[in-house]
Formats: C-alpha cells, structure tokens, sequence
C-alpha cells in the first residue's frame, strides 16, 4: 500500500512539473547620466546582453574584478555585450571619475542610489552583478568579486 501511494505522489510531481512555469524576473530600469552626461536608459538597452555592477571605489573585491570585465567587454562588446558600471559611492564624481580615468575603465559608469539598490532586490554587499539577457530578462545575480574566467562563462551564456 506504501509503495502504491509513493508511485501515486511521483506520477502527480511528473504531471505536476511541465505546468509549472518558473518566474521570469525583468530587471528594473533606470536611466542616469555618465560624469560626461551620457545618458544611459535601461529600457534602450534591450537587445543587448547587459551586465550591471554595482561597486565602489573604496571596496577592495570591486576594484580587482575590474580588469577581467574589461578584458571581457572588449572581447565580446562588438557581440552585443553592455557592461554598466554603478557606483554607490556616496562622494559622488569626485571619487569615481579619477578611478574610472586611472583604471580605463571603458564601458559606462553612472552613479546609484538607495532607490536604484533596493529596485535591484535591496542588496547589502558589494560587488552585486547582475545579468540580464537580450530581452531584458535576469539570468543570474552574483554578489562578490568574479574572476574573469567566471564573468565570461556567465556572459557568453548571455549571447
């Protein structure tokens, strides 16, 4: 009779599984200007394979990923790849612009907010990432430092 009944809660898991859809979250827009004020609107970058970054000048893990995303951003930028860089720094341009220029950082940099922080699911470590597909569909979240190798696999799935 146990194994009836076990037989009977398998079958309904099996049926049970293919109706049940998983949540397709659309990651949330924002538009804000670069330190040359470009603007940069989420909802145009639709289309494209978006990574976006949160960081900070003074968090260590931020600064040492940096180099790998922009190793991948030129390789894969021509490939539809956007890489949006956000800072939380709460000095604003006056700290973020001598890093962007000493780092060459290439791809855009704005500057976030607690509004923008708690859109994106209100986390409280940095680096968070986020990756977002061509249809402006969340892929995956990461929170701490990626290492190149690891960045690229999350991008190329992405492509």
């Amino acid at each position: 009779m146990r194994s009836r009944l076990i037989e009977v809660a398998l079958a309904v898991l099996l049926v049970a599984v293919p109706l049940t859809t998983v949540a397709q979250e659309k990651a949330p827009g924002f538009v804000l200007k670069t330190a040359s004020g470009e603007t940069i609107d989420m909802s145009k970058l639709k289309g494209k394979a978006v990574v976006v970054n949160f960081w900070a000048t003074w968090c260590g893990p931020c600064r040492a990923e940096i180099p790998g995303m922009l190793e991948v951003y030129a390789a894969y930028k021509s490939q539809g790849l956007e890489i949006v860089g956000v800072s939380l720094d709460q000095d604003g341009w006056a700290k973020v612009t001598p890093m962007v220029k000493s780092m060459n950082i290439t791809y855009p940099v704005v500057l976030g907010n607690d509004e923008l922080v708690n859109a994106y699911g209100g986390f409280r470590a940095i680096p968070t990432t986020w990756f977002v597909d061509r249809n402006g569909i969340v892929k995956e979240k990461q929170t701490g430092s990626l290492k190149k190798e690891q960045f690229e696999k999350l991008v190329k799935s992405l492509l």
